[in-house]
C-alpha cells in the first residue's frame, strides 16, 4: 500500500514502482549502483512467489562488484526510485501484455 510524504504517493513495493513507471536504482556502500527495469524486476520477484516489498527486496539482492572483490555478498545499502530510465538499465525479462494487465486488474480490485 503507497505511503503519502508531503502529499505524495511514494510506492511502497515493486508492483507499485512497475506501475508507476518508476525504475529501481539499487545502491551499494562501496559506491556501486545499479538501476533495474521496474516490470522485469516485479517479474522475477513476482515468478519466484518472493514477496515484493522493498525491504524483502534488499534482502534478496547483493552487489557483484564487492562478491568479486570480497568474496562474500554485500547487501544493498539503498533502493530509490528514479524517473526518467536510465539508458544503462538492466532489464529482465518481461511478462506479456496481457499477464501484466491481468495483474493490474488483480490489484485495483
Amino acid at each position: 500500500m503507497a505511503r503519502y510524504r508531503d502529499g505524495l504517493k511514494e510506492a511502497t513495493c515493486l508492483f507499485e514502482a512497475a506501475a508507476w513507471h518508476y525504475a529501481v536504482k539499487v545502491m551499494c556502500g562501496c559506491g556501486h549502483f545499479a538501476s533495474f527495469d521496474p516490470h522485469g524486476l516485479f517479474w522475477r520477484f513476482h515468478c519466484k512467489g518472493w514477496a515484493d516489498d522493498f525491504r524483502s527486496v534488499r534482502a534478496k539482492m547483493w552487489c557483484r562488484a564487492c562478491r568479486q572483490s570480497l568474496g562474500q555478498k554485500v547487501r544493498p545499502r539503498r533502493l530509490d526510485l528514479i524517473q526518467p530510465y536510465p539508458r544503462d538499465m538492466i532489464t529482465l525479462s518481461q511478462p506479456d501484455e496481457r499477464e501484466w494487465k491481468r495483474i493490474l486488474n488483480r490489484y485495483r480490485g
